[in-house]
């Protein structure tokens, strides 16, 4: 199947994007993104506030392993992962549905920028002062009547669309 050993995986070139979870409350939604992130070669995940820190056998049972293979970090709030990332020259989005977002579909990552996606709590969504301090916010359409997605689903859809769309020499 081509799957790269944890050594080649590390020596990889990774996409220019990391997952910040802000206060994600279930381990098992922590797990899935760091599966996700190993599917895709996202960069890394930024644990905030609440948000388990591996190893924790929760965070094993849906990351089968990836979290030994994805660059993490933690920070005690949000708002001090966003600003140590601006300064590392990312810039910050929101996933979230607020006035003024943007449509995944309709949101162009640029080559050679760097770019740090913030997920938000299972029922209280991406902190509003973390919303304020962002470049802007990216929606998912739906149509449907409960109007948003498990968190880890999300971190799916928007991390595969980031790697589709950032795949810029191919």
């Amino acid at each position: 199947m081509g799957r790269k050993s944890a050594e080649e995986f590390a020596a990889m070139e990774k996409l220019p994007v990391v997952a910040v979870l802000d206060n994600v409350r279930s381990a098992g939604n922590v797990g899935a993104f760091f599966r996700t992130s190993d599917a895709f070669g996202v960069g890394g995940v930024v644990l905030c506030g609440i948000t388990a820190t591996p190893p924790q056998k929760e965070i094993h049972k849906t990351a089968l392993g990836a979290e030994l293979t994805v660059e993490w970090s933690h920070f005690p709030t949000t708002l001090a992962a966003v600003e140590a990332l601006k300064a590392e020259g990312y810039e910050v989005w929101a996933v979230e549905q607020v006035e003024g977002s943007v449509s995944l579909g309709d949101f162009a990552p640029e080559c050679g920028k760097k770019y740090a996606l913030v997920f938000g709590n299972e029922v209280d969504g991406v902190a509003q002062e973390v919303v304020d301090v962002c470049a802007g916010a990216i929606e998912i359409p739906q149509v449907g009547t409960k109007h948003s997605l498990n968190v880890a689903v999300t971190g799916g859809v928007v991390l595969w669309e980031m790697f589709r769309k950032l795949n810029c020499n191919g």
